[in-house]
């Protein structure tokens, strides 16, 4: 019975490694924009090399739980370091920094605070404790350890290539309110500029909420939002019912990205503007609905 329950808590265990890293590695941005909001790493290419290390880790110690080979000298030590040091990583982020944003444990897929994180990281200590407590004398075998640490890490980078943001004008905008972190280099993604007082914006924004309401898929759409003037930000939203993520920008960033006049909608694909509209903005949008 006790042999049966160690193994439990192995599975179990080397489980929640190989999901958290497998969450990070379908999004990998979410955690490099983290690490550079945390001042841990300078800019985007660093950040990434952190984070893509970070993730052949956890793929291994999760895989290493399915062996039977130094559990007790190494694997399960390394793996109580491993969630020891991230739990020091999120009290100094969560009650030091102040950031209660999702803290990129699994990526996007599964969004949790700081304290959240904490209390999952006690629950696998004391599993991971208990289960060096129980773990009888290490089978001895280098090689298949060894090479279950170093594959992974070098699959990673394989399968998720380093990519510069340099280019990507919209790089900047890693902070939206409404939403908090986002990257808007990965995947498909609408970004609009309105601005506030404009009749053409307020009937678009209008017309999206409405079309965002029908109950029918929606591609993840942001606004850059100009405001000057009579029309607050609060009487915009009141106006079209308007409830989407945005970010304010200044009035010399707004003329560079409209066209002729506003409105105007980005189509981003993984880090490139792939279209600019200025018009049939809902024929448009339509063809993303399923």
């Amino acid at each position: 019975m006790k042999k049966n329950i160690l193994l439990g808590i192995r599975i179990v265990i080397g489980l929640v490694f190989i999901i958290s890293a497998y969450t990070k590695l379908i999004a990998p941005g979410i955690i490099e924009i983290i690490l550079v909001d945390h001042g841990l790493a300078a800019n985007r290419e660093t950040a990434a090399v952190l984070v893509r290390i970070l993730i052949g880790l956890e793929f291994a110690l999760g895989i290493l739980f399915f062996q039977p080979y130094l559990l007790k000298r190494i694997v399960i030590p390394a793996s109580l370091i491993f969630l020891a040091g991230f739990t020091f990583y999120l009290v100094y982020t969560g009650y030091i920094l102040g950031d209660t944003q999702n803290c990129g444990c699994f990526g996007t897929a599964i969004e949790m605070s700081p304290l959240e994180s904490i209390i999952k990281n006690v629950f696998l200590m004391v599993a991971v404790v208990w289960l060096f407590i129980n773990t009888g004398r290490d089978r001895k075998g280098y090689l298949l350890p060894l090479a279950m640490f170093v594959v992974p890490i070098v699959l990673v980078f394989l399968m998720s290539p380093i990519k510069s943001v340099d280019n990507f004008k919209f790089a900047e905008y890693t902070n939206f309110i409404g939403k908090g972190r986002v990257d808007l280099s990965e995947g498909d993604k609408l970004l609009a500029i309105y601005n506030t007082e404009c009749d053409h914006c307020q009937e678009l924004a209008k017309e999206i909420s409405s079309l965002k309401k029908s109950g029918k898929h929606f591609p993840e759409f942001y606004v850059l939002l100009f405001s000057e003037g009579d029309v607050s930000v609060d009487s915009f939203k009141t106006v079209t019912g308007f409830d989407f993520p945005y970010r304010m920008i200044d009035v010399q960033t707004f003329f560079n990205l409209i066209g002729t006049s506003p409105p105007r909608i980005y189509w981003l694909e993984n880090g490139k503007v792939k279209e600019i509209w200025d018009k049939d903005f809902l024929e448009r949008i339509k063809v993303f609905q399923k």
